[in-house]
């Protein structure tokens, strides 16, 4: 990793271990040009690759011919309004409502490490050793507006990240209406646009496409980052594969709305944008307030799809993850909501406690349903009190029981909503999310607290916190079930309302970054109706996020693909389910079920007592699995071989030792095909010359003992299973 400034040309570059990042100073007024991002080289002259003319651009020096030259710079900050038509970074209204700006240099910093955003953000952190961050001083004479922009290189992987702060340094009210974190500008070449959507219980497919002229973009402005889209975008070059080809792929670190941009322009240029969605947005600066824009990372890979995502794979777990989790195996759970749903009481859970330890379970999670009055999904929410009907003796006997019989013990909580049926909405109708004089509109008949209120959220806190200090919990589910509707806050005053989504989202952060203090071992699972919330802002508070309700296995396959590409095998809640699937009606191996949620933090979500007998006795040996392998998936290196989404018959993947002295292959039949004998694996990313011993699970075939090479290149012979839905893991290991 390295920064450098050279003053004769004045030109920044950024280096990662195998990328380069350039941008220029030019004219007396200062603009920023983008000059390259893309594969390592030495070089820090590269001006001309700025000309669009006989000179570079330099409008102090062009001025008749501004607007000919901003519509075609390829600016690092583009501007709003003045000449620049394409689509801006950054757009400020003054109280005038001239709606105009420009940001231009006016200094810079190296600095060692990596300062933290304002305001408690979540955002990548890195030691002195670890990283190197250029702070940008930008500034709008005009309008009084300074910004400091942030970029880090980090020494471990090929990743950028971008941070943004404003001030109004002036002694007027500006308000900013869009702020985005991240704008790229590069030439066209031949990039395909990559993009993970989805819907509850299919999240994160990816979806590969050509770039148009005019802009595409994903987005959220449901107060999350959503289950039909998600805050990731990449570029990937026509021919582009999991290891050849160039890749651009932008993640953001934010659990809120966003909007994710490509704009292909009339000279074949494209704009890569990443921030907070516009729409249903401002933000007040009075004079001297400063506002924080989220982080945004991005990761070029000259070497396929695969590098890219081992890349976001470092980053979130060397620098953005802080649980004392993250380094160690997580507890083996059981949760009861596909077993009981809301009808359990005390004596039911701990029949599946006593069954679970028998086979090596560690920890029982409590669902829905054991708070309040709450016998379905239509009340309650908001009180959260113990229901003694169903637990009697109350939630401290619960879990001392639970851990007489040897387990740990956790619980769900759904701590942003509330129930028009429960005492803290009588109480206190106003604190729901709400446009005065309209019929609210609910989702599972619930509303959402104004977390944007302070009052709110230290209440929330104190629900949340009590439980937690009422027993021995040592795992939390947070979940959040429906998005954000009737966009009004009492709390605020009429100017600033289109802060309402923004705030909300400090607030949950603020929420769990005040719960993971007080509470620093607790496992934070986060979740919201599934996978609508898996994003990096969520992974700072917790290292794990529920993937999707979807616990089918082979619906698991097309998303946990998805969801890998960017985050890594150990953020992936993963389950074990019954069969018949509760979301598809599949019947699936159980043995099959289990390989597939091995790719996570694997679990169980059934009820134990009542399974098949046949089932149940594979359990010790799917722990005995879990244990033996866990540290390799949580901390290796992922490969994407074959994806059942591409050939509609299998899937394939592999996670390899960072010492490249073992790996483990996770091959899945998902369809028989008649008349196919079998298939050649190459399986990447060992030591060409080192030798391994290759052995297949449960399966009758011959151990192998190949080189690296040999299974990069000439791989070796799968043959078809008899049956859909077969599996198989294939465990190498050095000799």
């Amino acid at each position: 990793m390295n920064i450098t400034y050279d003053e004769s040309t004045r030109t920044f570059k950024l280096d990662t271990p195998k990328t380069s990042y350039l941008f220029q100073i030019l004219g007396e007024e200062g603009f920023v040009g983008h000059v390259y991002y893309g594969a390592r080289i030495e070089d820090t002259d590269l001006s001309y690759l700025l000309c669009v003319g006989p000179e570079p651009f330099a409008p102090s020096h062009t001025d008749r011919e501004r607007a000919s030259y901003m519509d075609k710079f390829l600016s690092e900050f583009p501007g709003h309004g003045l000449g620049d038509y394409r689509e801006s970074c950054l757009n400020v209204r003054d109280e005038d409502g001239h709606e105009a700006v420009q940001l231009l240099y006016r200094g810079h910093r190296i600095l060692k490490g990596k300062p933290a955003l304002k305001n408690g953000f979540p955002a990548t952190f890195a030691g002195e050793e670890e990283a190197l961050t250029l702070e940008l001083i930008l500034e709008d004479s005009v309008l009084g507006l300074t910004c400091h922009a942030f970029y880090t290189v980090f020494a471990d992987t090929d990743a950028i990240t971008f941070s943004r702060y404003f001030k109004n340094e002036s002694d007027r009210k500006l308000i900013i209406k869009k702020a985005d974190s991240l704008s790229i500008d590069l030439w066209q070449e031949d990039y395909e646009l990559l993009t993970l959507h989805g819907s509850w219980a299919r999240e994160r497919s990816i979806d590969r496409r050509p770039i148009g002229y005019g802009k595409t973009s994903v987005g959220s402005f449901r107060g999350e980052s959503s289950h039909q889209e998600h805050p990731f975008l990449a570029l990937v070059s026509g021919k582009a594969t999991q290891e050849t080809g160039n890749v651009l792929g932008v993640n953001f670190i934010w659990s809120g709305n966003f909007l994710a941009q490509v704009e292909k322009t009339q000279f074949d240029l494209l704009r890569v944008q990443m921030g907070i969605h516009p729409d249903q947005f401002s933000y007040v600066l009075a004079p001297g307030e400063e506002f924080q824009a989220p982080e945004a990372v991005s990761v070029f890979s000259a070497e396929g799809l695969g590098h890219m995502t081992r890349s976001f794979h470092d980053l979130y777990r060397n620098h953005l993850i802080r649980s004392p989790y993250k380094n160690k195996k997580r507890p083996i759970l059981i949760n009861n909501w596909e077993a009981t749903y809301f009808d359990f009481h005390t004596e039911k859970l701990l029949s599946i406690a006593r069954e679970a330890k028998k086979v090596g379970i560690e920890m029982l999670v409590m669902d829905d349903g054991w708070f309040g009055h709450r016998n379905d999904d239509n009340s309650s929410l908001g009180d959260w009190t113990v229901n003694e009907e169903k637990l009697p003796g109350g939630l401290k006997y619960l879990v001392d029981e639970v851990n007489k019989i040897g387990l740990k013990f956790g619980i769900w909580m759904e701590p942003e909503m509330i129930s028009p049926d429960s005492d803290l909405y009588r109480a206190h109708p106003d604190w729901a999310i709400q446009v005065p004089d309209r019929i609210p509109t609910r989702s599972r008949n619930q509303l959402v607290l104004d977390l944007s209120r302070q009052e709110v959220v230290d209440h929330v806190f104190e629900m949340v916190a009590n439980v937690l200090r009422s027993a021995n919990i040592e795992y939390l589910k947070w979940d959040m079930n429906r998005q954000l509707t009737d966009l009004g806050s009492i709390g605020l005053s009429s100017e600033h309302q289109g802060e309402l989504c923004y705030r909300y989202v400090m607030g949950v952060y603020q929420l769990q970054g005040r719960l993971v203090k007080e509470f620093p071992n607790l496992l934070l699972e986060n979740c919201s109706g599934g996978g609508a919330r898996f994003d990096p802002g969520m992974l700072y508070f917790g290292p794990q996020i529920w993937t999707s309700d979807d616990t089918d296995a082979i619906e698991r396959l097309g998303i946990q693909e998805g969801t890998a590409l960017v985050y890594p095998l150990s953020s992936m809640g993963a389950h074990v389910s019954d069969c018949p699937n509760h979301t598809v009606g599949r019947i699936t191996p159980f043995r099959t079920r289990g390989h597939v949620a091995l790719a996570g933090t694997f679990g169980y979500e059934l009820d134990i007592t009542k399974i098949p007998e046949e089932d149940r006795a594979m359990i010790p040996a799917q722990v005995e699995m879990y244990h033996k392998y866990n540290d390799l998936m949580r901390c290796g290196d992922y490969y994407r071989i074959a994806s059942f989404r591409e050939n509609h018959y299998y899937d394939c993947y592999e996670v390899v030792a960072k010492d490249k002295t073992e790996a483990l292959v996770t091959y899945v039949q998902v369809l028989r095909r008649p008349n196919q004998h079998g298939r050649v694996l190459r399986i990447p990313g060992l030591d060409p010359e080192r030798k391994y011993l290759v052995t297949f699970d449960d399966m009758e075939k011959k151990d192998l003992h190949l080189t690296g090479g040999a299974l990069a290149n000439a791989g070796i012979w799968m043959e078809e299973q008899w049956g859909d839905y077969r599996s198989v893991l294939i465990h190498i290991t050095a000799e």
